[in-house]
Protein backbone atom coordinates (compact mmCIF):
# COMPACT_ATOMS: atom_id res chain seq x y z
CA UNK A 1 0.00 0.00 0.00
CA UNK A 2 1.31 3.46 -0.94
CA UNK A 3 2.31 5.54 2.07
CA UNK A 4 1.77 9.27 2.19
CA UNK A 5 3.64 11.97 4.08
CA UNK A 6 3.52 15.77 4.17
CA UNK A 7 6.78 17.66 4.48
CA UNK A 8 4.97 20.97 3.90
CA UNK A 9 2.76 20.41 6.93
CA UNK A 10 5.56 18.95 9.05
CA UNK A 11 8.06 21.70 8.21
CA UNK A 12 6.09 24.94 8.08
CA UNK A 13 3.69 26.83 10.40
CA UNK A 14 0.01 26.03 10.02
CA UNK A 15 -3.35 27.44 11.00
CA UNK A 16 -4.47 26.25 14.48
CA UNK A 17 -8.12 26.32 13.38
CA UNK A 18 -9.55 23.42 11.40
CA UNK A 19 -13.06 24.53 10.40
CA UNK A 20 -13.48 25.27 6.67
CA UNK A 21 -15.19 28.60 7.39
CA UNK A 22 -13.80 31.48 5.29
CA UNK A 23 -11.36 33.68 7.20
CA UNK A 24 -8.13 35.62 7.00
CA UNK A 25 -5.32 33.32 8.09
CA UNK A 26 -2.26 35.07 9.55
CA UNK A 27 1.08 33.61 10.57
CA UNK A 28 0.45 30.34 8.75
CA UNK A 29 1.16 28.86 5.32
CA UNK A 30 -1.57 26.21 5.35
CA UNK A 31 -4.82 25.18 6.98
CA UNK A 32 -5.95 21.65 7.75
CA UNK A 33 -9.11 20.61 5.95
CA UNK A 34 -10.98 17.40 5.26
CA UNK A 35 -12.42 16.82 1.76
CA UNK A 36 -16.22 16.98 1.67
CA UNK A 37 -17.72 13.58 0.73
CA UNK A 38 -19.60 13.17 -2.56
CA UNK A 39 -22.54 10.99 -3.54
CA UNK A 40 -21.03 8.36 -5.80
CA UNK A 41 -17.44 8.78 -7.03
CA UNK A 42 -16.64 7.10 -10.34
CA UNK A 43 -13.33 7.11 -12.21
CA UNK A 44 -14.01 8.57 -15.66
CA UNK A 45 -10.38 8.41 -16.81
CA UNK A 46 -6.84 8.20 -15.50
CA UNK A 47 -3.38 8.84 -16.94
CA UNK A 48 -1.29 5.63 -17.00
CA UNK A 49 2.01 7.50 -17.18
CA UNK A 50 1.21 9.50 -14.05
CA UNK A 51 0.16 6.35 -12.22
CA UNK A 52 3.51 4.81 -13.14
CA UNK A 53 5.35 7.87 -11.75
CA UNK A 54 3.69 7.12 -8.43
CA UNK A 55 4.21 3.37 -8.53
CA UNK A 56 0.50 2.72 -9.04
CA UNK A 57 -1.44 0.74 -11.64
CA UNK A 58 -4.97 0.65 -13.03
CA UNK A 59 -6.15 -2.07 -10.68
CA UNK A 60 -5.07 0.00 -7.68
CA UNK A 61 -6.66 3.21 -8.96
CA UNK A 62 -9.95 1.46 -9.66
CA UNK A 63 -9.99 -0.32 -6.29
CA UNK A 64 -12.64 0.82 -3.85
CA UNK A 65 -10.25 2.51 -1.36
CA UNK A 66 -8.58 4.57 -4.08
CA UNK A 67 -11.80 5.52 -5.87
CA UNK A 68 -13.18 6.75 -2.56
CA UNK A 69 -9.94 8.64 -1.81
CA UNK A 70 -9.81 10.25 -5.28
CA UNK A 71 -13.42 11.33 -4.79
CA UNK A 72 -12.69 12.86 -1.39
CA UNK A 73 -14.69 10.30 0.57
CA UNK A 74 -11.86 8.75 2.61
CA UNK A 75 -8.24 9.22 3.55
CA UNK A 76 -5.52 6.64 2.98
CA UNK A 77 -2.76 5.96 5.47
CA UNK A 78 -0.49 8.97 5.98
CA UNK A 79 -2.71 11.53 4.24
CA UNK A 80 -2.76 14.90 6.04
CA UNK A 81 -4.99 17.05 3.83
CA UNK A 82 -4.49 20.81 3.80
CA UNK A 83 -5.16 23.93 1.77
CA UNK A 84 -2.30 26.34 1.11
CA UNK A 85 -2.42 30.00 2.08
CA UNK A 86 -1.23 32.46 -0.57
CA UNK A 87 -2.08 35.78 -2.17
CA UNK A 88 -1.60 37.19 -5.62
CA UNK A 89 -1.91 39.94 -8.18
CA UNK A 90 -4.97 39.35 -10.35
CA UNK A 91 -5.21 41.23 -13.65
CA UNK A 92 -2.49 43.56 -12.42
CA UNK A 93 -4.05 44.40 -9.04
CA UNK A 94 -3.12 43.12 -5.59
CA UNK A 95 -5.95 40.84 -4.43
CA UNK A 96 -4.69 40.05 -0.93
CA UNK A 97 -5.24 36.59 0.54
CA UNK A 98 -6.53 34.04 -1.96
CA UNK A 99 -5.41 30.50 -1.07
CA UNK A 100 -6.63 27.09 -2.17
CA UNK A 101 -10.35 27.71 -2.31
CA UNK A 102 -11.23 24.38 -3.92
CA UNK A 103 -7.96 22.48 -4.00
CA UNK A 104 -6.95 20.17 -1.17
CA UNK A 105 -3.50 18.59 -1.04
CA UNK A 106 -3.67 15.05 0.31
CA UNK A 107 0.05 14.72 0.92
CA UNK A 108 3.18 13.55 -0.84
CA UNK A 109 3.72 10.12 -2.33
CA UNK A 110 7.16 8.75 -3.14
CA UNK A 111 7.23 6.78 -6.37
CA UNK A 112 9.85 5.44 -8.79
CA UNK A 113 10.33 8.89 -10.33
CA UNK A 114 10.55 10.87 -7.11
CA UNK A 115 8.23 12.50 -4.60
CA UNK A 116 5.01 14.12 -5.78
CA UNK A 117 2.16 16.01 -4.14
CA UNK A 118 -1.36 14.78 -4.86
CA UNK A 119 -4.03 17.44 -4.83
CA UNK A 120 -7.79 17.13 -5.30
CA UNK A 121 -9.35 20.01 -7.20
CA UNK A 122 -13.06 20.34 -6.50
CA UNK A 123 -13.07 18.44 -3.20
CA UNK A 124 -15.04 20.95 -1.13
CA UNK A 125 -14.76 24.07 1.00
CA UNK A 126 -11.59 25.27 2.69
CA UNK A 127 -10.71 28.28 4.80
CA UNK A 128 -9.95 30.08 1.53
CA UNK A 129 -13.17 29.37 -0.36
CA UNK A 130 -14.59 32.84 0.40
CA UNK A 131 -18.12 32.69 -1.08
CA UNK A 132 -17.40 29.57 -3.15
CA UNK A 133 -18.54 26.00 -2.61
CA UNK A 134 -15.12 24.44 -3.22
CA UNK A 135 -16.48 22.28 -6.03
CA UNK A 136 -15.64 21.92 -9.72
CA UNK A 137 -17.82 20.94 -12.66
CA UNK A 138 -17.24 18.19 -15.19
CA UNK A 139 -16.54 20.49 -18.15
CA UNK A 140 -13.68 22.36 -16.48
CA UNK A 141 -12.35 19.16 -14.91
CA UNK A 142 -12.20 17.43 -18.30
CA UNK A 143 -10.32 20.42 -19.68
CA UNK A 144 -7.79 20.41 -16.83
CA UNK A 145 -7.30 16.64 -16.92
CA UNK A 146 -6.72 16.55 -20.68
CA UNK A 147 -4.60 19.68 -20.90
CA UNK A 148 -2.27 18.69 -18.09
CA UNK A 149 -1.39 15.54 -20.00
CA UNK A 150 -1.44 17.13 -23.46
CA UNK A 151 1.09 19.75 -22.34
CA UNK A 152 3.36 17.12 -20.81
CA UNK A 153 3.44 15.11 -24.01
CA UNK A 154 4.18 18.27 -25.98
CA UNK A 155 7.28 18.59 -23.80
CA UNK A 156 6.05 21.64 -21.88
CA UNK A 157 6.72 21.66 -18.10
CA UNK A 158 3.41 21.23 -16.33
CA UNK A 159 1.54 19.87 -13.37
CA UNK A 160 0.11 16.46 -14.21
CA UNK A 161 -3.29 14.83 -13.77
CA UNK A 162 -3.67 11.37 -12.27
CA UNK A 163 -7.43 10.92 -12.45
CA UNK A 164 -10.76 12.42 -13.40
CA UNK A 165 -13.59 11.40 -11.09
CA UNK A 166 -17.29 12.13 -11.54
CA UNK A 167 -18.89 12.83 -8.15
CA UNK A 168 -22.56 12.06 -8.81
CA UNK A 169 -23.46 15.49 -7.38
CA UNK A 170 -24.80 18.54 -9.13
CA UNK A 171 -22.94 21.85 -8.95
CA UNK A 172 -24.55 25.22 -9.68
CA UNK A 173 -22.51 27.48 -11.96
CA UNK A 174 -23.12 30.69 -13.91
CA UNK A 175 -20.76 29.91 -16.78
CA UNK A 176 -20.51 33.45 -18.17
CA UNK A 177 -21.51 35.39 -15.06
CA UNK A 178 -24.60 36.65 -16.89
CA UNK A 179 -27.26 35.75 -14.35
CA UNK A 180 -28.10 32.36 -15.86
CA UNK A 181 -26.84 29.72 -13.41
CA UNK A 182 -27.36 26.05 -14.20
CA UNK A 183 -26.85 22.79 -12.38
CA UNK A 184 -23.93 20.91 -13.92
CA UNK A 185 -22.40 17.51 -13.12
CA UNK A 186 -19.61 17.74 -10.55
CA UNK A 187 -16.12 16.25 -10.86
CA UNK A 188 -12.73 16.14 -9.15
CA UNK A 189 -9.29 16.08 -10.77
CA UNK A 190 -6.33 14.66 -8.87
CA UNK A 191 -3.45 16.93 -9.79
CA UNK A 192 0.16 15.82 -9.36
CA UNK A 193 3.36 17.87 -9.12
CA UNK A 194 6.62 17.96 -7.17
CA UNK A 195 5.16 21.12 -5.62
CA UNK A 196 2.28 23.53 -6.18
CA UNK A 197 4.20 26.50 -4.71
CA UNK A 198 3.31 29.73 -6.48
CA UNK A 199 4.66 33.26 -6.63
CA UNK A 200 1.69 34.20 -4.45
CA UNK A 201 2.87 31.95 -1.61
CA UNK A 202 5.75 34.39 -1.13
CA UNK A 203 3.79 37.55 -1.85
CA UNK A 204 1.27 37.12 0.95
CA UNK A 205 3.61 36.94 3.97
CA UNK A 206 5.75 39.71 2.44
CA UNK A 207 2.67 41.94 2.08
CA UNK A 208 1.81 41.39 5.74
CA UNK A 209 5.30 41.96 7.06
CA UNK A 210 5.51 38.34 8.23
CA UNK A 211 9.19 38.20 7.39
CA UNK A 212 10.13 35.20 9.52
CA UNK A 213 7.34 33.21 7.85
CA UNK A 214 8.63 34.37 4.46
CA UNK A 215 12.16 33.29 5.38
CA UNK A 216 10.96 29.89 6.55
CA UNK A 217 9.12 29.35 3.27
CA UNK A 218 12.13 30.44 1.19
CA UNK A 219 14.48 28.16 3.16
CA UNK A 220 12.06 25.23 2.78
CA UNK A 221 11.83 25.87 -0.98
CA UNK A 222 15.60 25.93 -1.36
CA UNK A 223 16.13 22.78 0.69
CA UNK A 224 13.41 20.73 -0.98
CA UNK A 225 13.41 21.88 -4.63
CA UNK A 226 16.70 23.72 -5.27
CA UNK A 227 19.28 21.73 -3.28
CA UNK A 228 22.13 22.89 -5.54
CA UNK A 229 21.64 26.47 -4.30
CA UNK A 230 23.26 27.40 -1.00
CA UNK A 231 20.88 27.86 1.92
CA UNK A 232 20.00 31.52 2.37
CA UNK A 233 20.95 32.53 -1.17
CA UNK A 234 17.59 34.02 -2.07
CA UNK A 235 19.01 35.95 -5.01
CA UNK A 236 20.19 32.70 -6.63
CA UNK A 237 16.73 31.26 -5.99
CA UNK A 238 15.15 34.19 -7.80
CA UNK A 239 17.57 33.85 -10.72
CA UNK A 240 16.68 30.17 -11.13
CA UNK A 241 12.95 30.89 -11.00
CA UNK A 242 13.52 33.58 -13.65
CA UNK A 243 15.29 31.11 -15.95
CA UNK A 244 12.62 28.46 -15.56
CA UNK A 245 9.81 30.95 -16.13
CA UNK A 246 11.46 32.28 -19.27
CA UNK A 247 11.97 28.79 -20.66
CA UNK A 248 8.37 27.88 -19.88
CA UNK A 249 6.83 30.87 -21.61
CA UNK A 250 9.08 30.41 -24.65
CA UNK A 251 7.65 26.90 -24.91
CA UNK A 252 4.10 28.23 -24.59
CA UNK A 253 4.73 30.66 -27.44
CA UNK A 254 6.30 28.02 -29.66
CA UNK A 255 3.32 25.65 -29.48
CA UNK A 256 0.72 28.44 -29.59
CA UNK A 257 -0.60 27.95 -26.05
CA UNK A 258 -2.40 30.78 -24.25
CA UNK A 259 -2.79 30.38 -20.50
CA UNK A 260 -5.57 32.95 -20.24
CA UNK A 261 -5.16 33.93 -16.58
CA UNK A 262 -1.51 34.60 -15.74
CA UNK A 263 -2.14 36.01 -12.28
CA UNK A 264 0.79 35.68 -9.89
CA UNK A 265 -1.13 33.06 -7.91
CA UNK A 266 -1.13 30.97 -11.08
CA UNK A 267 2.65 31.10 -11.58
CA UNK A 268 4.70 28.14 -10.40
CA UNK A 269 8.00 28.67 -8.58
CA UNK A 270 9.23 25.47 -10.27
CA UNK A 271 8.50 26.80 -13.75
CA UNK A 272 5.50 24.52 -14.37
CA UNK A 273 2.28 25.36 -16.18
CA UNK A 274 -0.23 25.49 -13.36
CA UNK A 275 -4.02 26.06 -13.08
CA UNK A 276 -5.73 25.26 -16.37
CA UNK A 277 -8.76 27.53 -16.59
CA UNK A 278 -9.70 29.57 -19.66
CA UNK A 279 -6.74 28.40 -21.75
CA UNK A 280 -6.63 27.86 -25.49
CA UNK A 281 -4.44 27.24 -28.50
CA UNK A 282 -4.04 29.84 -31.20
CA UNK A 283 -6.11 28.66 -34.17
CA UNK A 284 -5.97 31.63 -36.52
CA UNK A 285 -2.60 33.23 -35.71
CA UNK A 286 -3.33 36.44 -33.81
CA UNK A 287 -1.05 37.87 -31.10
CA UNK A 288 -4.04 39.80 -29.71
CA UNK A 289 -6.14 36.71 -28.99
CA UNK A 290 -7.14 35.70 -25.48
CA UNK A 291 -9.49 32.82 -24.63
CA UNK A 292 -10.63 34.49 -21.39
CA UNK A 293 -13.93 36.36 -21.51
CA UNK A 294 -13.02 38.13 -18.27
CA UNK A 295 -10.00 39.58 -20.09
CA UNK A 296 -11.83 40.45 -23.31
CA UNK A 297 -11.58 44.20 -22.73
CA UNK A 298 -8.01 44.59 -21.47
CA UNK A 299 -6.54 41.56 -23.27
CA UNK A 300 -3.84 41.65 -20.62
CA UNK A 301 -3.20 37.92 -20.98
CA UNK A 302 -3.33 37.74 -24.77
CA UNK A 303 -0.97 35.41 -26.62
CA UNK A 304 1.49 38.12 -27.70
CA UNK A 305 1.68 39.63 -24.20
CA UNK A 306 2.57 36.47 -22.28
CA UNK A 307 6.34 37.11 -22.32
CA UNK A 308 5.85 40.62 -20.88
CA UNK A 309 3.46 39.34 -18.23
CA UNK A 310 6.02 36.73 -17.21
CA UNK A 311 8.50 39.56 -16.57
CA UNK A 312 5.90 41.63 -14.70
CA UNK A 313 4.99 38.70 -12.48
CA UNK A 314 8.65 38.00 -11.72
CA UNK A 315 9.06 41.60 -10.64
CA UNK A 316 6.28 41.03 -8.10
CA UNK A 317 8.06 37.92 -6.79
CA UNK A 318 11.30 39.88 -6.61
CA UNK A 319 9.56 42.57 -4.55
CA UNK A 320 8.31 39.87 -2.17
CA UNK A 321 11.84 38.50 -1.69
CA UNK A 322 13.40 41.94 -1.29
CA UNK A 323 13.14 41.98 2.55
CA UNK A 324 15.33 38.85 2.64
CA UNK A 325 18.24 40.27 0.61
CA UNK A 326 20.78 42.96 1.41
CA UNK A 327 20.35 44.95 -1.80
CA UNK A 328 18.03 44.90 -4.78
CA UNK A 329 20.77 44.77 -7.45
CA UNK A 330 20.77 40.96 -7.56
CA UNK A 331 17.00 40.83 -7.93
CA UNK A 332 17.11 43.39 -10.74
CA UNK A 333 19.72 41.19 -12.42
CA UNK A 334 17.18 38.35 -12.24
CA UNK A 335 14.82 40.32 -14.47
CA UNK A 336 17.59 40.74 -17.01
CA UNK A 337 18.30 37.00 -16.79
CA UNK A 338 14.64 36.44 -17.66
CA UNK A 339 14.90 38.70 -20.72
CA UNK A 340 18.08 37.07 -22.00
CA UNK A 341 16.87 33.53 -21.32
CA UNK A 342 13.53 34.12 -23.01
CA UNK A 343 15.08 35.69 -26.10
CA UNK A 344 17.58 32.84 -26.48
CA UNK A 345 14.95 30.15 -25.86
CA UNK A 346 12.48 31.72 -28.26
CA UNK A 347 15.04 31.97 -31.03
CA UNK A 348 16.16 28.38 -30.43
CA UNK A 349 12.61 27.06 -30.61
CA UNK A 350 11.63 29.02 -33.71
CA UNK A 351 14.85 28.02 -35.44
CA UNK A 352 13.87 24.39 -34.83
CA UNK A 353 10.33 24.99 -36.05
CA UNK A 354 11.73 26.49 -39.27
CA UNK A 355 14.27 23.71 -39.79
CA UNK A 356 17.27 25.91 -39.01
CA UNK A 357 20.14 25.05 -36.74
CA UNK A 358 20.14 28.62 -35.46
CA UNK A 359 18.66 32.00 -36.38
CA UNK A 360 21.75 33.73 -37.76
CA UNK A 361 21.84 37.50 -37.68
CA UNK A 362 19.36 40.07 -38.92
CA UNK A 363 18.52 38.20 -42.12
CA UNK A 364 17.11 35.19 -40.26
CA UNK A 365 15.30 37.35 -37.71
CA UNK A 366 13.76 39.27 -40.59
CA UNK A 367 12.74 36.01 -42.24
CA UNK A 368 10.94 34.93 -39.08
CA UNK A 369 9.24 38.31 -38.62
CA UNK A 370 8.01 38.34 -42.21
CA UNK A 371 6.46 34.94 -41.62
CA UNK A 372 4.49 36.15 -38.61
CA UNK A 373 3.37 39.23 -40.53
CA UNK A 374 2.18 36.98 -43.37
CA UNK A 375 0.32 34.58 -41.10
CA UNK A 376 -1.40 37.45 -39.34
CA UNK A 377 -2.52 39.15 -42.55
CA UNK A 378 -5.05 36.40 -43.31
CA UNK A 379 -6.48 33.85 -40.90
CA UNK A 380 -3.82 31.15 -40.78
CA UNK A 381 -3.82 28.08 -38.55
CA UNK A 382 -0.49 28.25 -36.73
CA UNK A 383 -0.21 24.54 -35.90
CA UNK A 384 -1.12 23.31 -39.39
CA UNK A 385 1.13 25.87 -41.10
CA UNK A 386 4.31 24.98 -39.23
CA UNK A 387 3.65 21.26 -39.58
CA UNK A 388 3.24 21.72 -43.34
CA UNK A 389 6.73 23.17 -43.76
CA UNK A 390 8.38 19.78 -43.29
CA UNK A 391 6.62 18.60 -46.44
CA UNK A 392 7.75 21.65 -48.39
CA UNK A 393 11.39 21.15 -47.41
CA UNK A 394 11.33 17.74 -49.10
CA UNK A 395 10.53 19.25 -52.50
CA UNK A 396 13.49 19.11 -54.93
CA UNK A 397 12.90 22.69 -56.07
CA UNK A 398 11.73 25.87 -54.41
CA UNK A 399 7.93 26.12 -54.67
CA UNK A 400 6.52 27.87 -57.75
CA UNK A 401 3.05 28.09 -56.17
CA UNK A 402 1.63 27.72 -52.69
CA UNK A 403 1.95 24.00 -51.88
CA UNK A 404 -1.28 22.21 -50.98
CA UNK A 405 -0.21 21.44 -47.37
CA UNK A 406 0.45 25.16 -46.79
CA UNK A 407 -2.77 26.23 -48.48
CA UNK A 408 -4.65 23.91 -46.13
CA UNK A 409 -3.59 26.10 -43.19
CA UNK A 410 -5.75 29.04 -44.29
CA UNK A 411 -9.34 29.44 -43.11
CA UNK A 412 -10.56 31.05 -46.34
CA UNK A 413 -9.49 31.48 -49.95
CA UNK A 414 -6.10 33.17 -50.19
CA UNK A 415 -6.09 36.52 -51.95
CA UNK A 416 -3.74 37.03 -54.88
CA UNK A 417 -1.64 39.59 -53.00
CA UNK A 418 -1.36 37.43 -49.93
CA UNK A 419 -0.43 34.41 -52.03
CA UNK A 420 2.32 36.34 -53.80
CA UNK A 421 3.76 37.57 -50.49
CA UNK A 422 3.64 34.08 -49.06
CA UNK A 423 5.22 32.47 -52.09
CA UNK A 424 8.09 34.96 -51.92
CA UNK A 425 8.59 34.06 -48.27
CA UNK A 426 8.46 30.32 -48.95
CA UNK A 427 11.08 30.60 -51.68
CA UNK A 428 13.42 32.62 -49.46
CA UNK A 429 12.93 30.17 -46.61
CA UNK A 430 13.40 27.08 -48.85
CA UNK A 431 16.73 28.36 -50.19
CA UNK A 432 17.88 29.33 -46.69
CA UNK A 433 17.04 25.99 -45.09
CA UNK A 434 18.40 23.92 -47.97
CA UNK A 435 21.80 25.66 -47.73
CA UNK A 436 22.44 23.58 -44.63
CA UNK A 437 24.36 20.34 -44.93
CA UNK A 438 21.57 18.26 -43.40
CA UNK A 439 19.73 15.98 -45.80
CA UNK A 440 16.12 17.06 -46.54
CA UNK A 441 14.64 13.89 -45.03
CA UNK A 442 16.50 14.49 -41.76
CA UNK A 443 15.46 18.15 -41.81
CA UNK A 444 11.83 17.10 -42.20
CA UNK A 445 12.14 14.65 -39.32
CA UNK A 446 13.61 17.31 -37.04
CA UNK A 447 10.93 19.80 -38.01
CA UNK A 448 8.15 17.32 -37.25
CA UNK A 449 9.74 16.77 -33.84
CA UNK A 450 9.45 20.53 -33.19
CA UNK A 451 6.01 21.13 -34.72
CA UNK A 452 3.12 19.14 -33.24
CA UNK A 453 0.44 17.73 -35.48
CA UNK A 454 -2.09 17.51 -32.65
CA UNK A 455 -2.81 20.08 -29.94
CA UNK A 456 -5.73 20.23 -27.52
CA UNK A 457 -7.87 22.70 -29.39
CA UNK A 458 -10.83 24.02 -27.44
CA UNK A 459 -13.35 22.63 -29.90
CA UNK A 460 -11.90 19.13 -29.51
CA UNK A 461 -12.15 19.40 -25.74
CA UNK A 462 -15.72 20.66 -26.09
CA UNK A 463 -16.69 17.65 -28.21
CA UNK A 464 -15.45 15.39 -25.41
CA UNK A 465 -17.29 17.49 -22.81
CA UNK A 466 -20.57 17.38 -24.73
CA UNK A 467 -20.29 13.60 -25.07
CA UNK A 468 -19.49 13.18 -21.37
CA UNK A 469 -22.49 15.29 -20.42
CA UNK A 470 -24.56 12.87 -22.51
CA UNK A 471 -23.11 9.90 -20.63
CA UNK A 472 -20.36 8.91 -23.09
CA UNK A 473 -16.85 9.02 -21.57
CA UNK A 474 -15.18 7.43 -24.58
CA UNK A 475 -14.28 10.72 -26.26
CA UNK A 476 -12.30 11.80 -23.21
CA UNK A 477 -10.27 8.59 -23.42
CA UNK A 478 -9.89 8.90 -27.21
CA UNK A 479 -8.68 12.50 -26.98
CA UNK A 480 -6.24 11.62 -24.21
CA UNK A 481 -4.83 8.81 -26.37
CA UNK A 482 -4.28 11.14 -29.34
CA UNK A 483 -2.60 13.80 -27.21
CA UNK A 484 -0.15 11.24 -25.85
CA UNK A 485 1.65 11.29 -29.25
CA UNK A 486 1.28 14.85 -30.56
CA UNK A 487 4.29 14.78 -32.88
CA UNK A 488 3.45 11.51 -34.63
CA UNK A 489 1.08 11.15 -37.56
CA UNK A 490 -1.70 8.87 -36.34
CA UNK A 491 -3.59 7.19 -39.22
CA UNK A 492 -7.34 7.42 -38.97
CA UNK A 493 -7.23 10.42 -36.63
CA UNK A 494 -7.31 13.23 -39.18
CA UNK A 495 -10.25 14.77 -37.33
CA UNK A 496 -7.99 15.69 -34.43
CA UNK A 497 -5.52 17.50 -36.68
CA UNK A 498 -8.04 19.62 -38.58
CA UNK A 499 -8.73 23.34 -38.51
CA UNK A 500 -11.35 24.75 -36.18
CA UNK A 501 -14.76 24.06 -37.76
CA UNK A 502 -17.03 27.01 -38.44
CA UNK A 503 -19.54 25.89 -35.79
CA UNK A 504 -16.85 26.30 -33.14
CA UNK A 505 -16.05 29.91 -34.02
CA UNK A 506 -18.61 31.31 -31.61
CA UNK A 507 -19.73 28.29 -29.56
CA UNK A 508 -19.26 28.74 -25.79
CA UNK A 509 -16.37 26.62 -24.60
CA UNK A 510 -14.65 26.79 -28.01
CA UNK A 511 -13.89 30.44 -28.66
CA UNK A 512 -14.83 32.01 -25.34
CA UNK A 513 -14.29 30.69 -21.83
CA UNK A 514 -14.61 32.14 -18.38
CA UNK A 515 -12.96 31.36 -15.07
CA UNK A 516 -16.20 29.67 -13.95
CA UNK A 517 -15.74 26.05 -12.94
Amino acid sequence: MARFRSLFVDSLPGDPLTAPSPRQVHGALWSKVTPTPVASPRVVAFAPEVAALLGLDEATLRSEPWVQALGGNRLLEGMLPYAANYGGHQFGNWAGQLGDGRAITLGELEGPAGTFELQLKGAGRTAYSRRGDGRAVLRSSIREFLCSEAMHHLGVPTTRALSLVATGDGVVRDMFYDGNPEVEPGAIVCRVAPSFLRFGNFELPASRGELELLRQLADFTLAQYFPAIERGDYVALFHEVARRTAQLIAQWQAVGFVHGVMNTDNMSVLGLTIDYGPYGWVDGYDPEWTPNTTDAGMRRYRYGNQPSIGLWNLARLGSALLPLVEERTGLEEGLEIYRRTFEAAQQERYAAKLGLEVLEGEADLDLAQRLFDWMRAEETDMTIFFRALSQVVLEPEAPAALPAPVREAFYSAVSAGHEATGLDWLQRWWHRVRRQETLPAELARRMDAANPKYVLRNWLAQEAIDAAHAGDDSKVEALLEVMRRPYETQPGREHYAGKRPEWARSKPGCSALSCSS
